[in-house]
């Protein structure tokens, strides 16, 4: 039997082509040859390869055989391989950028960002930051289109396409309201008292996670967009709602949050990732700064009885 030859990247981009555009008119399109060089650069892969990949007969298009597809998957790890090495010569050859801008999740602790961004300044004082705090989705959707290079998401980025991620700790949330709210004030929480009451819940202003809800329990809700204003709410009586610990632990030591013990809400943890995307990789200042992000995270401790948000 035959071994198979090894195809050139050239003919698996064609094929990747193909499969993406539908028919040998759109790849010749997309890679601005003449549909003849397509067909040619196919039929001299399956020549490599000694399979039929795609179905000719009895079809307006293209229809990826059996052998087909089980090559795609193949062909398609080869082409985002590739593409990934070539955006990172890319940015090597460029060398140290002019600008780096991020994308920080709101929940992250401001004790922690300043002291990252405290040695980014000292470690390239020549690059200027372009910092943007979001919540929810909204991370992922700025590095997705390109408006941040890199992002330290929630755990809504894990599996998005087109991003790469890694793990860079996490933070415990909790369910506070002020003293003087009626939940604060019950000795013991029955199972679904939070319901009856305004819960205060940060709304996603980007289209990557538009329309869920996320940790929501009560039937009344009050949505707003800065975390900030969710806290001075909270402190005011107005609702109860989850807040990160570090946030909240100064007015839980001074009474003017209350840590609520709710049966079917309980506390829970938050977890970072750093994203990229995966066809632009963070050039050298970007890749410093995340590489603190997820060094500062490595110390974070769960604590015990808490599960994932």
């Amino acid at each position: 039997m035959d071994e198979p030859g090894t195809p050139s990247l050239d003919q698996l981009r064609i094929f990747l082509a193909i499969v993406d555009e539908g028919s040998f008119a759109g790849a010749a399109r997309r890679l601005n040859r003449a549909v003849s060089v397509i067909s040619y650069g196919i039929a001299n892969l399956e020549a490599q390869l000694g399979l039929t990949l795609f179905e000719r007969q009895g079809t307006r298009k293209p229809r990826l055989t059996d052998a087909g597809r089980a090559v795609l998957t193949e062909a398609r790890s080869l082409g985002e391989g590739m593409d990934a090495l070539r955006a990172k010569a890319r940015g090597l050859l460029q060398g140290l950028e002019a600008e780096v801008s991020a994308a920080v999740d709101v929940m992250l602790s401001a004790e922690r960002l300043g002291r990252v961004l405290r040695g980014f300044a000292r470690e390239y004082p020549t690059v200027s930051l372009r910092l943007h705090v979001e919540a929810l989705g909204a991370v992922t959707a700025m590095v997705l289109d390109r408006t941040a290079v890199i992002g330290l998401s929630g755990p809504l980025a894990v599996g998005a396409a087109a991003i790469d991620s890694c793990a860079a700790g996490s933070v415990p949330m909790v369910p506070v309201a002020a003293p003087d709210h009626p939940l604060a004030r019950m000795g013991t929480i029955p199972p679904g008292a939070a319901r009856g009451h305004t819960q205060l819940v940060l709304t996603d202003r980007s289209r990557f996670t538009e329309g869920r809800s996320f940790s929501v329990t009560s039937h009344r809700i009050w949505r707003l967009a800065d975390l900030g204003s969710k806290h001075a709410l909270l402190r005011e009586g107005i609702g109860w709602g989850n807040m990160p610990l570090p946030m909240v632990q100064p007015d839980l030591a001074a009474g003017t949050l209350m840590r609520l013990a709710l049966p079917d809400h309980q506390a829970g943890i938050y977890r970072f990732c750093g994203i990229w995307r995966r066809d632009a990789p963070p050039g050298p200042a970007a890749s410093w700064l995340l590489d603190q992000f997820v060094a500062a995270g490595r110390a974070d401790a769960v604590a015990d009885g808490m599960a994932d948000l």
